[in-house]
């Protein structure tokens, strides 16, 4: 019979290729309800970026506090992504979102509700606090999202991943314009309302139930550097969230309005390119981690000219910015979407079961490994923004992801390397051993003579 094959092994006559792509209408009401959740939640996530730290800024809060706010809510996500990726299971995906949700909206309304408290330390504590439950509503959603979509889909899981990130990209496309707008028109308080009505509308999606340890996932060190690379993509998110803002509006006299157009520089690549990516992530899965050290360098690339960086001595210009931006949005999609797919190939190399109890691991350490991002991102790239300036602090996100980038590309070369010496040490062990078959007539000395290079073998691949 003819085979033909396609990602996932080999498939008679291609039938299996058509059902690969035909959704089942479970799998389409999963895919609407999830890219549901995401849209809703990146865009109450990204409509502070425009118009918060102007508003903190007149309640007497400075850039470092500021930083701390945007990153206190992503530091929760992490501690609270490691436990509900963890327990998943026990505690089911669709209570998980349920709650999830409508605990994430009615925080967001609070959160509009904070410039009527007084200036200084009261507003900077009701901050934290309303972010910090905020947070864990917003990680139960998105981490088990990502493992009810890879349970759902588990043969283009890059793909369906790509698509609803279509759908983040969006919210993060939507999130700073609306906001802004509506900061502008109707004040502070409705941007919250508003979006936080939206989340109560988004409904969500049962998915079954199904063991395994952190310790044990991320005891491969192509796990860690994956994790490492994610890391320093979400801190460059993170830190343009808490200080491109203020950096546009010192530098080229922007509205805030304006600041939110000039953030879709970022999301609108990340948005349109992200089904790309996915599809071509599970069409060549081979490549997923070319695409990971490509973007990261391109990324690398993009954070030292945003400022630009002062040692390169290039004058700052607005076309600059929003070219670096976009050429951010699309790498950062080139590096993200393949990572997750990747984890998981890794997770499974390990040994560890194909479960939902996997998945739930794989999701929650996406989920805290990119929410560590977006907490050190704007804690630490603000401080430095505030110390010295924006455009320094944009070079040291810079040289962070090139440093990850550097040690993956490296790390897959050795990997590589090692491949190919194992396959000659054992193809030339095998025509030693033919040769010796067919010309060796002393049962003893052909004995010795295998044993021997079974040796010489051994001690060549260690």
């Amino acid at each position: 019979k003819k085979i033909v094959f396609i990602v996932g092994g080999p498939i008679e006559n291609g039938s299996r290729m058509a059902d690969r792509w035909r959704w089942s209408r479970q799998q389409v009401f999963t895919m609407v309800a999830m890219s549901s959740v995401n849209f809703s939640s990146m865009i109450c996530y990204s409509i502070l970026a425009p118009f918060f730290p102007s508003e903190a800024r007149r309640k007497g809060v400075s850039q470092t506090i500021i930083g701390l706010i945007f990153g206190w809510y992503a530091l929760c996500v992490l501690l609270v992504s490691l436990l509900l990726g963890k327990y998943i299971v026990q505690i089911g995906a669709k209570f998980m979102i349920i709650s999830g949700i409508f605990v994430s909206a009615v925080c967001t309304m609070l959160f509009g509700l904070l410039d009527r408290t007084s200036s200084g330390m009261p507003f900077i504590l009701l901050c934290f606090l309303v972010r910090s439950v905020n947070a864990v509503g917003f990680a139960a959603a998105v981490t088990s999202s990502f493992a009810i979509l890879a349970k759902v889909f588990p043969n283009n899981i890059a793909t369906v991943m790509g698509c609803v990130e279509v759908f983040t990209g969006l919210g993060l496309i939507l999130g700073p314009p609306l906001g802004g707008w509506l900061y502008q028109s109707f004040g502070f308080e409705i941007p919250f309302i508003a979006l936080g009505c939206l989340l109560f509308a988004m409904v969500p999606f049962n998915i079954y139930e199904s063991e395994s340890s952190f310790l044990r996932l991320c005891s491969c060190v192509r796990i860690l550097l994956i994790c490492f690379a994610l890391f320093t993509l979400s801190s460059g998110l993170g830190f343009l969230d808490a200080t491109l803002a203020l950096f546009a509006v010192d530098k080229f006299s922007m509205s805030s309005g304006s600041v939110g157009l000039l953030m879709m520089g970022l999301s609108l690549p990340y948005g349109a390119a992200s089904p790309v990516f996915g599809f071509f992530s599970d069409k060549f899965p081979h490549l997923r981690r070319w695409m990971m050290v490509t973007g990261g360098m391109i990324t690398a690339m993009g954070f030292c000219l945003l400022g630009p960086v002062p040692v390169l001595h290039v004058t700052s210009h607005l076309w600059l910015t929003v070219l670096m931006l976009v050429l951010i949005g699309f790498s950062l999609c080139l590096t993200g979407i393949p990572s997750f797919a990747e984890m998981l190939v890794s997770a499974h190399e390990l040994g560890l079961p194909e479960n939902l109890s996997t998945l739930g691991l794989v999701s929650g350490l996406f989920s805290a490994v990119w929410s560590a991002g977006m907490f050190f991102g704007p804690v630490v790239g603000g401080y430095v923004a505030q110390q010295v300036n924006f455009q320094s602090a944009s070079g040291v996100q810079g040289g962070i992801t090139f440093i990850a980038a550097l040690l993956l590309g490296v790390f897959y070369i050795y990997e590589e390397f090692q491949k190919k010496r194992y396959v000659l040490s054992t193809t030339v062990f095998l025509s030693f051993s033919a040769f010796l078959r067919e010309y060796s007539h002393e049962n003893v000395f052909h004995t010795w003579i295998c044993e021997f290079s079974t040796l010489l073998c051994n001690t060549s691949t260690a």
